[in-house]
């Protein structure tokens, strides 16, 4: 019969990069305690990494030697495992967007769950708990908009949106339009106005 640990790590090996590894889910492999240990057992030879209390991840290969693998993986992994809507910050968002050359020097989502940080080796993600307006259209280019002008906030949405308005196409604002009853009232008039009256037709 194979030790528990190496029942472990055989399963893992076929996990996509970035799964978040729980006991939870090796409950057929034997009892809640044995597979805390087993897990902490395997972390402790760095055959796992030990990524937050109860969370594991398994490193990745590569010709300069084992990594971490990347928090963008693992955030998507994260999000699919526990049903969580989880997305870049609004910093991250605006420098994508080109409203900031600053790179953010911490690595933070937002998410709907609850805040907490993923340590991935030496780099530490910050999953930050934010309202639900922030979130919206999550999975769509638009989604990225509302984030940026988070960060702008109100003094700086109407800036934020000229800057905006050359880069992308007026059916962005216009879908975001559509979600305006779930945003702040500066937000939504802002974009209301910039809409209808000033930004570029440049779909």
């Amino acid at each position: 019969m194979k030790r528990l640990t190496e029942s472990i790590l055989q399963e893992t090996a076929t996990l996509p990069e970035g799964t978040p590894i729980t006991a939870k889910m090796w409950l057929h492999l034997g009892n809640r305690a044995a597979l805390d240990q087993a897990l902490s057992r395997l972390a402790r030879r760095g055959k796992l990494l030990r990524a937050g209390r109860g969370v594991y991840v398994a490193p990745v290969a590569s010709r300069f030697g084992n990594r971490a693998p990347a928090a963008q993986k693992v955030v998507q992994e994260l999000s699919m495992q526990r049903g969580e809507t989880i997305v870049p910050s609004g910093a991250s968002a605006a420098n994508a967007l080109g409203l900031t050359t600053q790179v953010p020097t911490r690595t933070v989502y937002l998410t709907s769950g609850r805040s907490r940080k993923i340590t991935l080796g030496k780099q530490i993600v910050h999953l930050q708990h934010a309202p639900a307006w922030q979130l919206t259209l999550a999975k769509e280019p638009a989604g990225e908009i509302v984030r940026a002008l988070s960060w702008a906030g109100p003094e700086g949405v109407n800036q934020a949106l000229k800057e905006i308005g050359g880069k992308v196409p007026r059916s962005e604002f216009q879908r975001i339009s559509q979600q305006s009853s779930l945003l702040p009232l500066w937000m939504a008039s802002a974009l209301s106005q910039a809409v209808h009256c000033a930004l570029p037709a440049n779909d």
